[in-house]
């Protein structure tokens, strides 16, 4: 069988010196691997020359989603620290929204909260557990007189992913977030938006390039690994996403014209293709995305693709194998780590072009 068709397929050893655990000092400084689809040298280069690569009447697809500072830390009634992740509002007595007092979380110790305990957050919050749900789950409650911005204000911590094995820090605030990210929802970063500087998009939009917006609310499930060894039994994480009528018209455009299409991120990548059609128009659209893109995939609507290095087993990695090639995938990241370059998160990045 042709290689990438199981998931063990997608490992590689890391050296743990290259697990990026803070960001580079400027955003734009960080690295950049240029991979070409189609054969030729693979270049190491630096993300503020991204410019370099790109064409005029080219299309930049951003995700706008923000990260919320969801992730709050409180103690049993026994005293022992615990923590409640929200990870999205549920409809009810408080309707939902972003003001939603009523939550679907992760909690731990999972095994000690379950429905009726309570979590003491501060003196003015407390967390209810309401119910369980699949996965281990819960239905929670804040239990308090401020409102939900105000609880994330004063209590909010910013989720980091586990394997940067550090707390959250004030500079997290800044930096674990594009400098266009406006729609909140996020309890992770699309990380490839995050070398992007002011000073760089208005240079790349001087050029003529034009930029339009995705939204995708990223959950939990990116971090996850793939369990079984057949992706296709892989059961994929659902999230949100939002394509606006002017992104619809923009990217229908240019597919029209011939024009190149880049899609900032594995999430931009999977809002475009969940959102195209037959002919590869695509829609305006709101809805949930549970798209598993892995090879063989005919991508019908990205050309090209910024993305940060994953981790092993991830869906992800498996997206931008089917995207560059399973054997240029895992060369490229052959080449990166012989070369010193950062990884995850915090770490540098790559352009399939």
């Amino acid at each position: 069988m042709a290689g990438g068709r199981r998931v063990q397929d997608y490992e590689y050893d890391l050296p743990g010196n290259l697990v990026a655990r803070y960001p580079a000092e400027e955003r734009d400084a960080s690295r950049l691997l240029v991979v070409p689809r189609n054969g030729g040298p693979i270049l190491d280069r630096r993300f503020k020359e991204l410019p370099s690569l790109m064409a005029p009447d080219d299309l930049l697809v951003v995700n706008d989603s923000k990260v919320l500072p969801v992730r709050l830390k409180g103690r049993k009634p026994t005293g022992a620290p615990a923590e409640i992740l929200l990870l999205r509002p549920l409809s009810g007595e408080d309707q939902g929204g972003e003001d939603s007092h009523v939550w679907e979380a992760l909690v731990r110790p999972g095994g000690k909260l379950k429905p009726g305990r309570t979590v003491t957050i501060g003196q003015d919050l407390d967390v209810e557990i309401l119910d369980s749900l699949e996965g281990g789950g819960r239905v929670v409650r804040l239990v308090t007189d401020l409102s939900f911005p105000d609880v994330l204000a004063r209590y909010g911590h910013v989720p980091l992913p586990p394997y940067l094995e550090r707390e959250d820090e004030p500079l997290d605030r800044e930096r674990y977030q594009t400098v266009y990210a406006d729609v909140p929802g996020s309890v992770a970063a699309p990380t490839a938006g995050l070398h992007f500087t002011t000073g760089l998009l208005a240079e790349i939009e001087a050029m003529g390039v034009e930029r339009v917006s995705v939204t995708l609310d990223v959950g939990v499930g990116t971090f996850r690994p793939v369990e079984v060894d057949d992706p296709g039994l892989h059961t994929m994480h659902s999230e949100r996403y939002c394509v606006p009528e002017a992104t619809a018209r923009a990217v229908t455009n240019a597919k029209r014209d011939g024009r190149r299409v880049w899609a900032v991120g594995t999430t931009v990548v999977r809002v475009l293709e969940s959102a195209a059609g037959e002919s590869g128009e695509v829609e305006s659209r709101v809805g949930n995305t549970e798209l598993f893109i892995r090879q063989p995939y005919d991508f019908r609507v990205v050309d090209a693709l910024i993305t940060n290095f994953h981790l092993p087993r991830s869906t992800l990695i498996m997206l931008v194998a089917a995207f560059a090639g399973y054997e240029r995938t895992m060369s490229a990241y052959e080449e990166a780590i012989r070369l010193g370059f950062r990884f995850y998160s915090y770490g540098d990045s790559m352009a399939v072009i």
